[in-house]
This record gives C-alpha cells, sequence and structure tokens, in this order.
C-alpha cells in the first residue's frame, strides 16, 4: 500500500524524502486555486517564480505578471491573486508568471519529487484519481503562511487523505492531525477555513467572494502538473 505523508509548511520540507515521490502542493488561499482556475479556463501555461524581479524580467519576455505579497497585488503587475482575474478571456492562450508569498516557494522547494502537482479544493476528484492511478507515494506539501501552518491547506490536505484512505496509508502525526480534523469537520469545511487567520487577513482586502469561491470542491477536471518549470495539464 503506498503511503500519503503532509508536510504543513515549506519551512519542514526537509524532513521529507521527496525523490520517487509524488508531491501535491496545495495552497488555498489563494495561488494554488488561482493555478488551477487558470488553466481550466485556458491559460496556456503558468510558470512559478521565487521572487519579483524574475517575475518582471518574465514580463518582459511576454509573460503575464501575476502575483501578491501580504494578499496584495505587486506594483506594476498585471494580475494580482484573484481566481477571478484568471477567468479572463483576455488570458485564453498566454502565459503568466506568477510569484506569491507562499504557494510560489513551497512548488520551488518541491523540486526533487518526481512528480508536482498543484491541488485545490476546486480539483479535489481530479488530484484524487490522479494519485491513485500513479500508484507512488505521496507527500501533501502546505504551503502555508510564511513558515507556519495554516488552517485551510490542512484541511485539504485531510480532505485527499480522507478521499485515498482505502487506497493508501497515511503516515506521520501531520497526516493523522489533519486527517482528523477533516473528519471531525466536514459537515462545516467552509465555515472553518473562513475562521482561519489568512482568512480573516484576506477579509481586510473585501475578497470574501475569492474566499468561498476557493472552497467549492471539483469545480474543475484539471490536474496542473510542472514540466521543464511550467505548470500545464
Amino acid at each position: 500500500m503506498n503511503t500519503i505523508e503532509v508536510c504543513l509548511t515549506p519551512d519542514l520540507i526537509h524532513q521529507h524524502a521527496l525523490k520517487g515521490k509524488l508531491v501535491v502542493v496545495v495552497d488555498i488561499f489563494r495561488a494554488t486555486s488561482c493555478i488551477v482556475t487558470g488553466l481550466a479556463s485556458g491559460v496556456e501555461a503558468i510558470k512559478p517564480v521565487a521572487e519579483i524581479d524574475e517575475c518582471k524580467a518574465l514580463g518582459k519576455e511576454g509573460f503575464i505578471m501575476a502575483g501578491e505579497r501580504g494578499g496584495v497585488k505587486v506594483d506594476g503587475f498585471d494580475m494580482g491573486n484573484s481566481p477571478f482575474e484568471y477567468q479572463s478571456e483576455e488570458l485564453k492562450g498566454k502565459k503568466v508568471a506568477i510569484s506569491t508569498t507562499n504557494g510560489s516557494q513551497a512548488i520551488i522547494k518541491s523540486v526533487e519529487a518526481d512528480e508536482i502537482i498543484i491541488g485545490a479544493f476546486l480539483n479535489m476528484d481530479a488530484v484524487t484519481q490522479h494519485i491513485l492511478q500513479k500508484k507512488k507515494d505521496v507527500v501533501i506539501h502546505c504551503a502555508g503562511w510564511k513558515g507556519t501552518p495554516n488552517l485551510e491547506d490542512t484541511l485539504f490536505a485531510g480532505a485527499l487523505i480522507d478521499e485515498c484512505a482505502e487506497e493508501m496509508k497515511p503516515v506521520g502525526d501531520s497526516a493523522l492531525v489533519a486527517h482528523h480534523l477533516f473528519i471531525a469537520n466536514h459537515e462545516n469545511v467552509l465555515g472553518l477555513a473562513l475562521q482561519s487567520s489568512h482568512a480573516e487577513r484576506l477579509k481586510g482586502f473585501g475578497i470574501e467572494e475569492d474566499l468561498e469561491f476557493c472552497m467549492e470542491e471539483s469545480k474543475y477536471n484539471v490536474v496542473p502538473k510542472l514540466v521543464d518549470g511550467e505548470l500545464v495539464f
């Protein structure tokens, strides 16, 4: 039976052996939700980068510049970090460079894995089917918030573990914590997520609609995968 682990924050990823494994990167509020939405809406590819300057350099090459710091759109960028921006008709067939506070870092720190895919509640069913078909050990890499765990990513990890429970074995206390958190709150996942500290931060920007959208389950049947530094499906 294959195993499934949870890394609660990129600051702990060094404790997980990634070689030979499949990593599911998750940043519910809002980077991975944006990535899933963008690729499902016709964006050609999304390139995650760590630094703002890298994103700006790609902008000069024709990429759409997207991203935030502390929840606020980076000055001079074309887009911020709202999934609704990624549904724009103007983005179809275009490439986007994205740099965010947490999500981009988690993707970049996962590069030793055999495969990196992007997870969100928005593509839960598709991610579940993908990892079960691959029959590899899995690490769910939660982006967290500036090196600390967060509630919404941990909830997603628990939900994904629950979806795979009959065919994969959770390993480590982080996986057990995530699973039990989800089980205890499975009837009110949205309500709990909206109580998270990151949700409270983002509510201050008046984007409650974004948060509720990010918690919709299995809206899209896409599994973004990192190929040659770009996320495609």
